[in-house]
């Protein structure tokens, strides 16, 4: 029988005792691998898990992974899973393209990542151009100025998803997510789960303690997410973090020499805004007619703002457009997805993997996730108010952050779990790391997170800036290092003052 609180429930044994076969790495995965020197110690696998846990013969869902093998030279403690985030986040690419980062955790560890279901190799979801085509705030049709067209145009949106993302689409959501990771540490031959999760992985995690508390190893939560909000307000949230780190990225270039932007930071506010604005009414096209927009912008700088030392690219990138009108610059630094924790260039589409899966997988979790689901005359009724909200947020980011509210509209209500059952877990100690600058996961989400789960959660204060502490900080490294490999319990409340980055 499966592990955890499966008693009496349908048969899971065949997913409890299979075996997981490592081959070499395919395709983007085995180029990135090659590209960082690590493809010797890098092999690819997959495990099976039922596409419904209520009804395992339903079909099943194959789950890719990836294991960079340890260097102990003797027999390593176990795997360490980790999640970078998203949802939506590919972890088999980013793990390929990240070794170094994590090779101190391989001196006692198998470090093991995957990607969810319905994300990356993971059976992707997609919903075509059905996502991009919706714009509440256009002047046609899904304008704010007609709020049954909007609804309308979601359920077409939620109709289009469904026809090409096939089954997986109404399983995906982190319960089930945390039912898999459980599946995962039994085929690896783990008594315990060691997981280090990032943004969103810090939800997964969570929900995991809730679900297997005897089964929780060693784990840390970094850039710690809400289990309380909803949607909406954690969209908005994430709008104003944006915001606050644009503003401070552009003070920062106005206060050095070549900034195109010039010197006066208030100016460089509005030049931004009417940047993204011109090129969302004449997108820029490539050769090939490719179109690059202001909304394209948009997601270039919702990333790059997540690490400060990503700060002198984007300003290179963004002089280039300018003064130029090249913008291929600000495409070599996408790639990664808001709430992710990857550095700029580290996940990879395959030829498989279809162009929009990140941002679907990220409304499917999201909106599986999220209970609440206001009916259509709500919805008429708020529309305008809720674009004025986030336009005052942001009037760079509250656009494509109101997105995902609107979105989740058309589709079931999500579960109740999260909110209302994530709490009070009888594990070992949870080290959570928040960061007081992190534009994604404010650091009051992280005292938030800790409070539910009980005396169990130790909280590490990252003062630093940036999304998630284990890649920016030495100080947090060598924190989470510590537990991970020692056992070593940071003191609840313990600090990292901020410093110029991680190894």
């Amino acid at each position: 029988m499966a592990a955890g609180d499966d008693s009496g429930r349908p048969d899971l044994a065949r997913y409890y005792t299979q075996k997981i076969k490592w081959g070499p790495c395919k395709g983007d995965t085995e180029a990135m691998a090659d590209a960082t020197g690590g493809a010797k110690d890098v092999r690819c696998g997959h495990v099976s898990v039922p596409l419904d846990y209520a009804d395992p013969g339903a079909g099943d869902v194959d789950v890719a992974m990836i294991r960079m093998r340890s260097s102990a030279s003797g027999k390593p403690r176990g795997s360490l899973l980790l999640n970078f985030g998203g949802p939506g986040g590919p972890g088999v690419s980013a793990l390929a393209g990240a070794q170094k980062d994590f090779g101190f955790l391989s001196k006692d560890y198998d470090v093991v990542s995957f990607d969810p279901r319905g994300v990356g190799l993971s059976e992707p979801v997609s919903c075509g151009d059905a996502d991009r085509s919706t714009d509440p705030s256009s002047g046609g049709t899904g304008g704010t100025g007609d709020a049954a067209a909007v609804l309308a145009e979601m359920r077409k949106v939620a109709a289009e998803c469904a026809k090409k993302s096939g089954p997986v689409l109404p399983h995906m959501g982190t319960v089930n997510v945390s039912r898999d990771l459980d599946v995962m540490r039994q085929a690896l031959g783990d008594k315990k789960l060691n997981y280090l999760g990032f943004s969103y992985g810090t939800r997964l995690g969570a929900v995991y303690a809730a679900q297997f508390p005897k089964n929780v190893g060693r784990m840390v939560l970094d850039g710690v997410d809400t289990l309380t909000e909803p949607v909406a307000e954690q969209s908005l949230v994430t709008a104003e973090g944006r915001q606050t780190a644009l503003d401070n990225f552009l003070t920062w270039c106005t206060g050095n020499a070549g900034c195109v932007f010039g010197t006066d930071s208030r100016s460089a506010r509005k030049g931004i805004v009417r940047l993204i604005k011109d090129m969302d009414q004449m997108p820029l096209r490539s050769m090939d007619g490719a179109k690059f927009t202001g909304q394209d912008v948009v997601g270039v700088l919702g990333q790059a703002l997540y690490s400060r030392q990503a700060w002198p690219a984007l300003s290179q990138a963004l002089g280039a457009l300018l003064a130029d009108g090249d913008p291929r610059a600000l495409i070599r630094m996408s790639g990664g997805l808001a709430h992710t924790a990857v550095p700029a260039g580290g996940l990879l589409a395959g030829e498989d993997v279809p162009a929009d899966n990140m941002a679907a997988a990220l409304m499917g979790v999201n909106c599986a996730d999220d209970p609440d689901r206001p009916d259509a005359a709500h919805i008429e009724k708020e529309v305008g108010r809720l674009q004025k909200q986030f336009d005052d947020a942001s009037p760079v980011f509250g656009k494509s952050m109101l997105m995902p509210v609107l979105l989740c509209f058309g589709r079931p209500a999500g579960t109740r779990y999260i909110r209302e059952d994530v709490r009070d877990v009888k594990t070992p100690k949870l080290l959570l790391v928040g960061t007081r600058g992190d534009p994604a996961t404010p650091y009051r989400w992280t005292e938030e997170t800790a409070r539910r789960l009980g005396p169990q959660a130790v909280v590490l204060d990252n003062k630093g800036d940036g999304h998630t502490g284990y890649l920016g900080s030495t100080c947090v490294q060598d924190k989470v290092n510590g537990f991970l490999l020692y056992g070593e319990t940071p003191k609840n409340g313990e600090s990292c003052a901020a410093d110029d980055g991680g190894r």
